[in-house]
């Protein structure tokens, strides 16, 4: 099996495929009227629970074991456990008026390209 979700997998959980990512930074070089900062997250805006979920339908595994928010605050510290902990849902606004496009704007879209090999 794979991991199961982080916490409780009610936060937010941002994500974006490489693919996309690396389209973003030259859509960004190639385009003077692209300025200040955009955020490289994809426009499937989804929770820990939900990513989990289709990340474990997708290679066909069960995902056992949580992990608890109390043992990332041991391991990692409060405030970096917070990441994980407590996402945001970060909306890529102006990635998107920016006139950029992604090839795998849907979490199932992404992981199926990523996992297409099995």
């Amino acid at each position: 099996g794979s991991g199961g979700v982080i916490g409780d997998g009610a936060q937010f959980f941002p994500w974006i495929h490489v693919n996309d990512l690396t389209r973003l930074v030259i859509h960004v070089l190639e385009n003077e009227d692209v300025t200040g900062i955009l955020n490289g997250v994809a426009p499937d805006v989804v929770t820990n629970w939900d990513f989990t979920k289709t990340f474990n339908t997708t290679i066909v595994r069960p995902g056992f074991f949580p992990l608890p928010r109390a043992i990332l605050n041991f391991t990692l510290g409060e405030d970096r456990a917070k990441m994980l902990t407590e996402g945001q849902a970060v909306v890529p606004k102006r990635t998107l008026e920016s006139g950029f496009n992604y090839n795998f704007p849907k979490l199932r879209m992404a992981l199926d390209n990523i996992f297409s090999y099995r």
